[in-house]
């Protein structure tokens, strides 16, 4: 899986950006800002940032360690963090349980954290990103041993707000899933939210019948503005989506 990882972030890189790497236990970023906002003092910044959420959501999970552990839609305990709250809104929204949102979240919350400092950023966290950007840009797509792997691109328009392109898979990574999807990918302005609805989108997909009725679901949650599930040779997709060839 760290091969795979050093791959797909290889062919991350973006034009006029500057690329560094934070990890911090679980927490495994890659990070880019745009060339002429980038300082040598960032790096430490994300870091600080990084550990910093951490805290706050360990302390949490110590105090409601259920947190941690449902698959399920989650009732918050007083004194949860902001992310954790968002993780908890997600997973409701989804189905699913709030570790489900983890990866998008710590992306998003660092992401945002950047854009104080720079201009442009993108924050990938095992294949879940958040991204600002002046221009059009296209993420490739890894769907696994499918054929379609790494043979697709999702063409994004750039949004002010900001946006998060998250992908789960039942075949690929350590991650848990219900289901076999080579890649259910999900775009929204939220991170968040995107990484709960592809958890839940790809634990409906056991075989390639079943794409039509998880993009169908993942359709209907609020805030999701796009759709791409690949099983095998076959995908489906709907919403703000240019799919495009590599």
């Amino acid at each position: 899986m760290d091969h795979v990882r050093r791959e797909y972030r290889k062919m991350m890189q973006a034009k006029g950006f500057a690329a560094f790497a934070c990890k911090v236990k679980e927490t495994d970023l890659a990070v880019q800002v745009d060339e002429a906002s980038f300082n040598p003092l960032l790096p430490a910044f994300v870091e600080e940032r990084v550990l910093a959420y951490r805290l706050a959501l360990e302390e949490y999970i110590a105090a409601d360690q259920k947190f941690r552990s449902t698959l399920q839609p989650h009732l918050a305990a007083p004194g949860a963090p902001p992310m954790a709250l968002d993780m908890i809104r997600a997973g409701n929204m989804a189905g699913v349980g709030p570790m489900a949102a983890v990866a998008g979240a710590f992306a998003e919350y660092v992401g945002r954290e950047l854009l104080k400092k720079v201009q442009q950023v993108i924050v990938e966290n095992g294949g879940d990103l958040f991204l600002s950007v002046k221009e059009k840009i296209k993420i490739a797509v890894y769907a696994g041993s499918s054929p379609l792997s790494n043979r697709l691109a999702l063409e994004l328009e750039p949004q002010p707000g900001g946006l998060g392109v998250c992908t789960s898979s039942g075949t690929v990574g350590p991650s848990f899933s219900f289901g076999r999807a080579d890649a259910a990918v999900i775009v929204s302005s939220s991170a968040v939210l995107a990484d709960a609805v592809a958890t839940a989108t790809a634990n409906r997909i056991q075989t390639a019948a079943d794409l039509k009725q998880a993009l169908e679901f993942a359709r209907t949650i609020p805030g999701v503005d796009g759709v791409l599930v690949i099983k095998d040779d076959k995908l489906a997709a709907w919403g703000r989506l240019k799919i495009v060839p590599l």
